[in-house]
């Protein structure tokens, strides 16, 4: 199923065709901010933000015309697994102990969770397919709806084309990854983002100004190099998943620098504490995205001193489309508005907040005030 999420779901090739979504659900975004602009309000980021991912990820898993109806379903049973997966579970430290889980209730309400997803993915698949079969002819079948996630894992799924057998538990399974993979990680890096640069002046200014000159020339997101570096600097200081996916070494025990790990041993890196060594970093704690000036930018894993999306085979598949999503929320955010602290704000609170990602703990509100008109 990996190789169906790289190749046919999150390649290169299929992120480049969601552009217009993303454009879309941004252009939507900048017109609601240059609002609150024009009133001189300030606006909550920490909301926005991930209504913004919520939104394009809907599209780009389920369609347009599923947007409206799933969003808010969706976003409820999301929340509740996150809250589960960034919550404190004793099992995970006696891992040995199977009866935990059940004892402490867990196991109850992941069951409970199951069946709520399964309740809304059902709905959205039979929504799916009675749209698909009441349509007479090809062109009625499409719409002007966007060729989606689900699209493509049903006609998988008929065609029989991917290798190994898509059933419909397969099928729920992959659009619950990609909507927990895509929403919170691309919000909170922007909201990140904005918050670091807030607080250096400096950098939101150099920024901001490559971003307008690059897009005022010519509209390609590839020219804006210094906007990558925060992206990236953003990644070192608050990956989205500070603790990677656990892996098990199931083979035999092995030793790693005087310490040895039996067999069969979940092994979980923080990659948080990975970023920011001191001995690969130097100032490890400052936010200083010229660090990348004369160091690649690898989001592959193959630079095991930045792992923000993990390494190896259980590396982040989205990496790509949560990047894209990203950069272009951020170069509209830029492009579009000056922005400031309310008046009653002198600085900006970095405290995280850790959970299935790293969050801020507190809200990020933010004073527009609106540099490019809203074309």
């Amino acid at each position: 199923m990996r190789k169906i999420c790289t190749l046919e779901l999150l390649s290169a090739q299929r992120v480049r065709s969601f552009r217009s979504i993303r454009e879309a659900e941004v252009s939507d975004l900048v017109a609601s901010i240059a609002r609150a602009a024009a009133a001189g309000k300030a606006v909550d980021l920490s909301t926005m933000l991930p209504a913004l991912t919520t939104a394009i990820t809907s599209r780009a898993a389920f369609g347009k015309s599923q947007q409206l109806t799933t969003d808010r379903a969706f976003q409820v049973v999301f929340d509740n697994i996150s809250e589960v997966l960034g919550g404190f579970a004793i099992s995970d430290l006696y891992p040995s102990l199977k009866w935990l889980p059940a004892l402490t209730g867990l196991k109850a309400r992941l069951e409970k969770l199951r069946k709520a997803s399964d309740s809304v993915l059902d709905r959205i698949i039979d929504d799916n397919r009675s749209r698909k079969s009441s349509a007479t002819t090809a062109a009625e079948s499409k719409g002007d709806d966007e060729e989606n996630v689900l699209d493509i894992l049903l006609n998988l799924q008929e065609s029989q084309d991917a290798g190994v057998p898509i059933t419909m538990d397969v099928i729920k399974a992959v659009t619950l990854e990609l909507f927990m993979g895509g929403v919170d990680t691309s919000a909170s890096t922007v909201e990140w983002s904005m918050s670091e640069m807030i607080n250096n002046p400096r950098i939101l200014h150099k920024a901001q100004q490559e971003v307008r000159q690059a897009l005022g020339d010519d509209p390609s997101l590839h020219r804006l190099k210094y906007l990558d570096m925060v992206i990236a600097e953003t990644l070192r200081l608050h990956p989205p998943g500070p603790l990677l996916v656990p892996r098990e070494n199931r083979e035999r025990q092995v030793e790693l620098n005087s310490y040895v790990i039996p067999a069969n041993t979940h092994v979980i890196v923080n990659a948080w504490a990975v970023n920011r060594d001191p001995r690969y970093w130097t100032e490890a704690e400052r936010f200083v995205p010229e660090r990348f000036v004369d160091r690649s930018i690898d989001y592959t894993g193959n630079d095991f001193q930045f792992i923000p999306f993990g390494a190896g085979r259980r590396m982040c598949p989205g990496v790509s489309f949560g990047t894209a999503v990203v950069k272009l929320t951020l170069a509209s955010l830029l492009f579009h508005f000056d922005w400031s602290l309310p008046a009653e704000q002198k600085s900006i609170n970095l405290t995280e907040c850790f959970g299935a990602t790293l969050r801020r703990q507190y809200a990020l509100h933010l004073l527009p005030t609106q540099y490019c008109s809203v074309l």
